[in-house]
């Protein structure tokens, strides 16, 4: 039983490129794909992951809790077919690209936005030393056409969380939980954080939402990451890009700000800039800033925290 869901051959390899799948990882997708397809179980479960993306393209939940795709495993739990979540995303890449050509978004920005499956698969390895594929609730995000790279940032369409919108809104900006807002992402594998790089995403993000998105407005942008942890400018200085990155907003978090019940976020920190969540503290290198922050800081007994920040984006 074949699948038409899935190219082969030479268009799958070639589609594979295009979505910046590593080499190294090419012929073991091509098997997987072969074997798969001699699977009618697994070839209708394939069906029902690529439908349930291409259901919910484009759509905003109308709440940030609704629950995602729960039918695409991480590799660990499909040891017969560890690329099954990799050839669901393959499989729905030409309706992801058939969704962004209808509203006009530029070919560049489709391929790069959906070329993070790739970068997600380095990621694996880096972390993990196998080839394979991880976070894949994050990927159905590119894949159902929420999230869109724009220069550095990756921009998100999603809605105001509870604390956060409360926020927002008692600083005087007519929004409130559950209305829509820009979630920003800062990937890596991209190069240096600059304040230039920084402030062209944002202004890129700034045309292309109105354009491609007419209908929707989006009063704030906001952002949730340990890059955000004020904790950060203690290490860094004022001059660091990641310290002139958190001056871009409104920072409403940390150990002591309203976010003061965040859990510490110790894992997320040592996985972005070592590579592997449970190296151990002693062993972790010092040879740049943010390593001897990162590192330091921890084995003096500190906790990373979990940073929220937002500014305002639109204008009515």
């Amino acid at each position: 039983m074949d699948t038409p869901l899935l190219p082969s051959g030479t268009e799958l390899t070639e589609l594979l490129v295009d979505l910046a799948v590593p080499h190294e990882n090419v012929n073991a997708i091509l098997a997987a794909r072969s074997a798969l397809a001699r699977d009618p179980g697994l070839v209708r479960r394939l069906a029902a992951a690529v439908d349930r993306l291409v259901a919910a393209m484009g759509r905003i939940p109308e709440r940030r809790d609704e629950p995602e795709m729960h039918d695409l495993p991480e590799s660990a739990e499909e040891p017969s077919h560890p690329w099954f979540a990799a050839l669901v995303f393959v499989a729905t890449a030409p309706h992801v690209r058939a969704y962004h050509r209808e509203l006009g978004v530029p070919d560049d920005v489709s391929r790069r936005t959906l070329t993070d499956l790739g970068r997600h698969m380095a990621v694996h390895g880096r972390k993990h030393g196998t080839p394979g594929l991880g976070n894949t609730h994050w990927l159905t995000l590119h894949f159902r056409g929420l999230l869109y790279q724009l220069g550095r940032l990756q921009f998100e369409r999603t809605r105001l969380g509870g604390h956060m919108g409360g926020v927002v809104a008692a600083a005087g900006v007519t929004t409130s939980p559950g209305e829509l807002t820009l979630s920003i992402h800062i990937p890596d594998f991209q190069g240096p954080l600059t304040p230039q790089a920084g402030e062209d995403s944002v202004a890129r993000a700034r045309e292309f939402f109105p354009r491609y998105f007419p209908e929707e407005r989006f009063p704030v942008a906001v952002c949730h990451s340990w890059l955000l942890d004020p904790q950060l400018a203690r290490y860094l200085g004022a001059d660091a890009n990641i310290v002139r990155f958190q001056q871009h907003f409104r920072l409403v978090s940390g150990p002591t700000g309203p976010y003061a019940d965040d859990e510490p976020d110790d894992r997320g920190p040592v996985g972005f800039v070592f590579g592997n969540p449970d190296l151990p503290l002693a062993g972790l290198p010092r040879d740049s800033a943010l390593q001897r922050a990162v590192g330091d800081h921890l084995r003096a007994g500190g906790h990373w925290y979990p940073g929220h920040g937002w500014f305002p984006f639109q204008d009515r």
